[in-house]
């Protein structure tokens, strides 16, 4: 995924405060409901939605799957279908460690 600039600042910036505060707002991260444990990292700048997905890995490390451009109100399913899949594969190479 490639973004303008201004848009990847702003990620960086959301980025920041997923990795630096415990709480962070609804706005930028959030648990998506009736999923396995997939949130979702929230960016938008001029009217240009933002999203990546992922899980958290042992308590406090967020692993993030895919990324996408959102045009509508609901996550696109295929989504969060990628980001359950990666998390699955994630989880079963690292417990074999």
């Amino acid at each position: 995924m490639t973004l303008p600039d201004k848009e990847r600042q702003k990620v960086a910036w959301v980025l920041t405060l997923v990795r630096d505060f415990q709480m962070v707002p609804k706005e930028y991260f959030k648990k998506l409901q009736n999923t396995d444990g997939i949130w979702e990292v929230r960016s938008s700048h001029g009217g240009n939605a933002t999203r990546l997905l992922g899980f958290v890995h042992q308590g406090s490390f967020v692993v993030l799957t895919n990324g996408f451009s959102k045009k509508s109100q609901k996550t696109p399913p295929q989504e969060i279908a990628l980001a359950e899949q990666r998390k699955k594969e994630y989880e079963k190479r690292h417990e074999q460690r």
